[in-house]
């Protein structure tokens, strides 16, 4: 598929429009179905299109390992650190209502990004799992 030109320019159309709806899907998701799950698979596989039409390597050099790694281990980072703030500032783990002076502010504070932790995590995983599938029966690099 690399040479076809007509799914490279829908691909080029598409992957914005995708990354779009997945931050649409991230920010609506305190408000109706959707959140940080959806929104890192969405982007996860805007980053699978890619590879798929423009080939492997060069989703790698969009999205490298090594990123993709750091993914796994911030989102989380970014979820545990939501719990401890709630934590320092007199609740308890992932307390939300001590984020802010206003409870509901600082619950949809804390929701926020607790669902961007998730988002960053789930976006990740799907990556490398992905990255792991196609490399699969080839020499380590």
């Amino acid at each position: 598929m690399k040479h076809d030109l007509i799914l490279r320019v829908a691909a080029k159309l598409l992957i914005p429009f995708i990354l779009l709806f997945a931050l649409y899907v991230q920010f609506h998701g305190d408000f109706g179905p959707g959140g940080g799950f959806q929104a890192g698979v969405i982007i996860a596989a805007a980053v699978i299109f890619y590879a798929l039409i423009y080939g492997v390597e060069a989703a790698r050099k969009a999205m490298p390992d090594r990123l993709v790694e750091t993914m796994l281990a911030s989102g989380v980072l970014i979820y545990a650190g939501v719990g401890l703030m709630g934590l320092v500032m007199g609740g308890n783990y992932l307390d939300y209502f001590v984020l802010d002076r206003d409870p509901v502010l600082g619950q949809h504070r804390g929701i926020f990004w607790v669902e961007v932790g998730v988002a960053v995590t789930v976006s990740g995983v799907m990556l490398k799992v992905f990255y792991m599938f196609v490399s699969r029966g080839r020499d380590p690099e």
